[in-house]
């Protein structure tokens, strides 16, 4: 693709307007130098006169192919944030029509459409990337770094949690059956802590799941586990649930030098909702005094071995800020000068089929081996 000349605003349209588009996607754009939200896409009068609200000046439409259609109404980059089953089609209308994309996760039900968008994206030399956040949440970003420094040793095992007590269902598509709207945990955080598995240790060569109905009236999975074996010997275990009365760790990572646990949730997502914005002074709620993505020291993780860190084991470790305004930024510079995208489609690809094999783990009750030739 060719490069946009420096200083040239970068207008970009959203396609969505429901939870991702309107605290993830709008605010993180509008908080990016150099990109401006120039439209919201959504059809719901009531989404409409909120997006007007919350950026004054912002064009609306009812039809995304606007964006990409007809004279004087281009733009330079479409992020669609529309539910899982619009994620193809319009990514590929989009990319098409040669305009740059950003897909929020997942980015398509299987992996052969993923790499069927990476293979267009290359086709027609249009950027394409994957909204994958939490690669950018505070406790990550801390991990990463230990690991780097062999801090832990060789790790051996990771556990990682994204559970939640939300015991009455909410409605919508998220909590669908019908196989087309993608719906449940396994494709929603799944794909967060899947693809966090294999930043961190690398492609993964066994899979085994559990996913489980357990809410009355739940049509698809809402309390699901997911082991994996990598190809690096390290074996990840995965837990993304609605249903956890107690919360277990977000982290713990055990290594043949010392262990890291770390409890809580990266604050960035609870500010966004409460209307902070990256460099409005505040990151962990309203009224705090943290700086954008940092948290009290009284919520940091803790690095040890022999004891736990519930009874005072091991030493308090800084929680590095999260950062979500790095991959707009990383978006931007992209677009800018022709670099790579900060979350590439084929790295969807290779979380996807992890996914599309947990799925079929926990359905035929077996280990999906995901080398070539394995059973």
């Amino acid at each position: 693709m060719n490069a946009i000349a420096p200083g040239t605003p970068l207008r970009v349209g959203l396609v969505g307007y429901g939870l991702a588009g309107s605290v993830f996607h709008a605010p993180l754009v509008t908080a990016t130098p150099g990109l401006v939200l120039d439209t919201v896409v959504t059809s719901d009068p009531g989404r409409q006169a909120q997006a007007r609200e919350a950026h004054p000046g912002v064009r609306i439409s009812a039809d995304a192919a606007e964006l990409w259609e007809g004279p004087g109404r281009r733009v330079d980059l479409v992020v669609i944030a529309s539910p899982n089953k619009t994620h193809v089609p319009l990514a590929t209308a989009a990319l098409t029509a040669g305009v740059p994309v950003v897909v929020d996760k997942p980015l398509a039900a299987t992996a052969a459409e993923a790499d069927a968008l990476a293979d267009l994206s290359e086709r027609t030399g249009t950027f394409l990337s994957v909204f994958q956040n939490r690669r950018w949440d505070n406790d990550f970003l801390t991990l990463r770094r230990l690991i780097a420094d062999g801090e832990l040793g060789e790790i051996q095992r990771f556990e990682s949690r994204f559970e939640r007590w939300r015991p009455q269902l909410k409605g919508g598509w998220r909590e669908s059956g019908a196989p087309e709207e993608i719906g449940g945990l396994l494709y929603d955080l799944g794909s967060h802590v899947v693809d966090q598995a294999l930043v961190l240790f690398g492609p993964a060569v066994r899979v085994y799941a559990e996913a489980d109905v357990r809410r009355p009236g739940a049509e698809t999975d809402d309390d699901t586990f997911i082991a994996l074996t990598h190809a690096s010997g390290v074996r990840s275990h995965l837990y993304v649930s609605a249903t956890t009365a107690q919360l277990g760790p977000r982290f713990r990572a055990l290594g043949s030098r010392a262990g890291y646990v770390k409890y809580g949730l990266d604050p960035q997502e609870a500010a966004l909702r409460d209307g902070l914005r990256p460099g409005s002074g505040a990151g962990s709620g309203a009224g705090s005094d943290q700086p954008w993505g940092e948290e009290p020291e009284h919520l940091w993780g803790r690095i040890g071995s022999g004891e736990s860190p519930l009874t005072g084991g091991g030493t308090p470790v800084p929680t590095l800020a999260g950062d979500y305004p790095a991959y707009y930024a990383a978006v931007a510079a992209a677009l800018r000068e022709g670099g790579p995208a900060p979350v590439g489609a084929r790295e969807a690809a290779r979380c996807l089929a992890v996914l599309e094999a947990a799925r079929i783990s926990s359905r035929d009750g077996v280990s999906v081996d995901l080398r070539p030739g394995g059973a």
